[in-house]
């Protein structure tokens, strides 16, 4: 940038775009590199762009004011108001908008017209206030962007949080789950086995029978284990449902039945559907009994 605006500034100069005091134009070439100078550091150094704009203007306007310098100063204010502390671009914008209206009145006294005092002033106000003012605008709408992204990072991270937390807690809940079940067949196993190991007495049909009921119980326990296992270890967020339901009470008794255990099951009413907590509860409630 700072090149290309070198070498436009030089057009304009062979152009004859300066005011003629019979200075030679090469000197004009001074003011001209300063502003480009401060090109070359608007980004990593705004408020030296600034410096080095003020300092070339000035000069030029001592030995010829150019075209080229004053062009090329506007990006000069454009980059200290867009690149500096928002402070500082605050007060570009008021000072540069100030001195467009002196300037203005200035033209009008010295040439004591009106017409000078307009045309001065809008001059003033495009090379000094515009660029300002185009700037801010531009920052405004960069922190804008810049803070909508902040807050749409900080919605996905609290998203994700809440998805882990909610995985956290289903997985918590499975594992209790996975306790229940397989506490409730493995403490049968141990009472039908102990009951077994206390008689010496029992038929050899009775023993068959207990030991038919304990590995039923066993292998129960082992099928419903790897099956909560392997929703604890999915990646799927959804496993969907899992566990037993109210339905299933009725296996459950026959279970107990062939375990030695006298069990009465009896339904009333109209069975319905209901949410799988509570379903899930109920069968609970009756496997504890």
């Amino acid at each position: 940038m700072a090149a290309g605006a070198f070498a436009g500034g030089l057009i304009l100069l062979a152009g004859g775009a300066y005011v003629h005091r019979g200075q030679p134009v090469a000197l004009l070439t001074i003011p001209l590199g300063i502003t480009c100078l401060g090109v070359l550091v608007r980004r990593r150094a705004p408020v030296a762009a600034l410096v080095l704009g003020v300092i070339a203007v000035i000069a030029d306007a001592r030995l010829a004011p150019s075209l080229g310098t004053i062009l090329i100063f506007t990006d000069n204010i454009y980059a200290a108001t867009l690149y500096s502390s928002h402070r500082l671009a605050t007060w570009l914008v008021r000072a540069t908008s100030v001195l467009a209206v002196v300037v203005g009145a200035i033209s009008g006294f010295v040439a004591k017209d009106w017409t000078a005092l307009a045309i001065g002033g809008v001059q003033a106000a495009l090379v000094l206030t515009t660029p300002a003012i185009t700037a801010m605008t531009v920052r405004h709408h960069r922190d804008r962007a810049i803070a909508e992204r902040t807050r749409a990072d900080q919605t996905a991270r609290l998203a994700e949080l809440d998805r882990q937390a909610a995985v956290t807690s289903e997985r918590a809940r499975m594992a209790r789950e996975l306790h229940d079940m397989i506490a409730n067949h493995f403490s049968a196993v141990a009472i039908q086995s102990a009951a077994v190991l206390a008689r010496q007495d029992l038929d050899p049909q009775v023993v068959r029978t207990v030991l038919e009921s304990i590995r039923e119980n066993s292998v129960r326990g082992m099928a419903e284990m790897r099956t909560m296992i392997g929703l604890l270890r999915a990646e799927d967020d959804d496993p969907g449902p899992v566990g037993h339901r109210l339905k299933d009470a009725a296996d459950l008794v026959e279970r107990s039945r062939r375990a030695g255990m006298h069990v009465e099951l009896a339904v009333s009413g109209t069975p319905g559907d209901l949410a799988p907590a509570i379903e899930l509860a109920g069968y609970r409630i009756l496997q504890s009994r």
